[in-house]
């Protein structure tokens, strides 16, 4: 074998070596990244039940691109914070862990302080972490914690 062939072979092995290095950190990278609390876009989100502790269930309908409250009468309500609400389904979740790792109560989810759920998918809102800036949410059989403001704001009281 020549020697210019055999440096051409070399460099290529190189080439793919430093290729297939830069996919395997775009994997993990990519792996690394917050994942969404819920499957669902934000922007599809037509409707929302909210219940805090103690209190009756609030439920709400998007219509025509705006949020109404459907309990009893049907009045408008604050887009803004209804937006919100539905952008929790888009909340980043830092860590995921089995129901099972954890006693509920310790956490603040016996009874959770807050109850959302977004087209038929329900999160329960627990405590706030010790060691972060974080919050424990039931979904399902799992526990994620998220960002501390992803949680719902209450309404504005009426003028």
């Amino acid at each position: 074998m020549k020697r210019a062939h055999r440096q051409r072979l070399l460099l290529l092995a190189g080439v793919a070596a430093v290729a297939l290095l830069a996919l395997w950190q775009w994997r993990h990278e990519r792996a690394q990244q917050p994942q969404p609390l819920l499957a669902l876009r934000p922007e599809a989100i037509a409707q929302i039940s909210l219940r805090r502790h103690g209190a009756a269930t609030e439920h709400y309908q998007r219509r025509d691109g705006h949020w109404w409250r459907v309990d009893g009468a049907l009045t408008r309500d604050d887009d803004g914070r209804l937006g919100e609400i539905a952008q929790i389904a888009a909340a980043p979740v830092l860590h995921w862990r089995p129901a099972s790792d954890f006693q509920s109560a310790a956490i603040g989810l016996q009874p959770p302080a807050l109850t959302l759920n977004l087209q038929g998918q329900q999160i329960d809102f627990g405590d706030v972490a010790a060691t972060a800036p974080l919050r424990y949410v039931r979904v399902g059989a799992r526990i994620a914690l998220i960002p501390l403001s992803y949680m719902p704001r209450p309404p504005r009281p009426a003028p």
